[in-house]
């Protein structure tokens, strides 16, 4: 149960994350609001604070959730910008979630 909460907890991250940057990304690039930058901060602030949320070492923690992260911009490449992932991104997906696995669950020397 508390690895599913981990995983819960890095995907919530990662989704915060990819919103915090999307949003300047609209101003920039789409010409919406420049007031898209005050959420897009609220939301990297949160995104900073999540992390901290874990009980592994910090960075410990940063390198399972890039694993983590690559799976989820993948999914918000899918779902919210209509693009489908490619078998080669699905295969780096895979490696990628593996790697975060064996980080988070591998063994811990005191």
């Amino acid at each position: 149960m508390e690895l599913l909460k981990v995983f819960g907890l890095f995907v919530f991250t990662a989704v915060v994350e990819i919103i915090g940057c999307y949003l300047p990304y609209l101003w920039l690039h789409k010409g919406h609001s420049a007031w898209l930058l005050v959420p897009a901060g609220v939301c990297l602030a949160g995104f900073a604070w999540l992390l901290t949320l874990h009980p592994e070492a910090a960075g410990r923690v940063y390198a399972a959730y890039g694993g983590i992260y690559i799976g989820v911009a993948l999914a918000w490449l899918w779902m919210v910008d209509s693009v489908r992932p490619t078998t080669a991104d699905i295969v780096g997906v895979v490696v990628c979630l593996l790697g975060a696995a064996i980080i988070m669950l591998g063994p811990r020397h005191a």
